[in-house]
This record gives C-alpha cells, sequence and structure tokens, in this order.
C-alpha cells in the first residue's frame, strides 16, 4: 500500500469534520473524496464505504435523538453521540494512517462492500 493510498484514507475520515461548519458537511466531505478516489485506490473503497456507513447511521441516530428532547432524554443522547463521532473519527483516521480500514461500531451497512461481478 503507497503512502498516497494511505493518505487518502486518512482525508475521507478527516473530511467527515466538515460537518461542524456545512450543513450536511459529514456526509457530503467523505462521499466526495471517495466517489473520486474509490476506483483509483481499494483502500479508499473501504475507507469510505465505512466513514459513509457510520455518518449516515449518525445522522439517524441524531435525527431520534432530537425528536426525544421532547422527553429530555434527547439532550444527553445527542451530547454522548457528538463525542462518539469526534472519537470514533479521530481513531479511524488513526487507523487509515496505518493502512487499516477502521469498522466503525453503531454501524448500519447501507452502501455494500463491492463483488466480484460489480468489477466486471
Amino acid at each position: 500500500m503507497t503512502q498516497d493510498e494511505k493518505n487518502m484514507g486518512i482525508i475521507v475520515q478527516v473530511a467527515s469534520f466538515s460537518g461542524y461548519l456545512i450543513p450536511f458537511g459529514s456526509i457530503l466531505g467523505p462521499l466526495i473524496v471517495w466517489l473520486m478516489k474509490r476506483d483509483e485506490f481499494p483502500f479508499v473503497d473501504s475507507c469510505g464505504r465505512n466513514c459513509l456507513n457510520f455518518k449516515i447511521s449518525l445522522f439517524i441516530y441524531v435525527s431520534i435523538s432530537a425528536i426525544l428532547m421532547f422527553i429530555g432524554i434527547g439532550f444527553i443522547l445527542l451530547a454522548l453521540l457528538a463525542i462518539a463521532d469526534i472519537v470514533f473519527t479521530i481513531i479511524a483516521a488513526i487507523k487509515a494512517s496505518e493502512g487499516k480500514s477502521y469498522q466503525y461500531p453503531l454501524t448500519i451497512n447501507f452502501i455494500k462492500p463491492r463483488t466480484e461481478a460489480d468489477l466486471v
């Protein structure tokens, strides 16, 4: 695995922090990098799928927490989700720098891994 491949894997993970500045940036940032580099680097394809699956799952969890704010527990859940997002993304970036694809916890697999039939 080349250093360029590892660097692009890191960029996919770190691009999700744009969500703290831009609405839906946590999904759009990794999505743009993943779409640009997934065919060039298999490692980026794996990192991008894992990151996007986590960020989409997190969006669902945040939406549920926002509804639960009406009964009070949503505030605590939102805080925990924000902390989990930051911690898990940093861990994923560190793993990408080591050339390992990080499987985020609490993730629903919306974007399935490619199969041999998809590559033909």
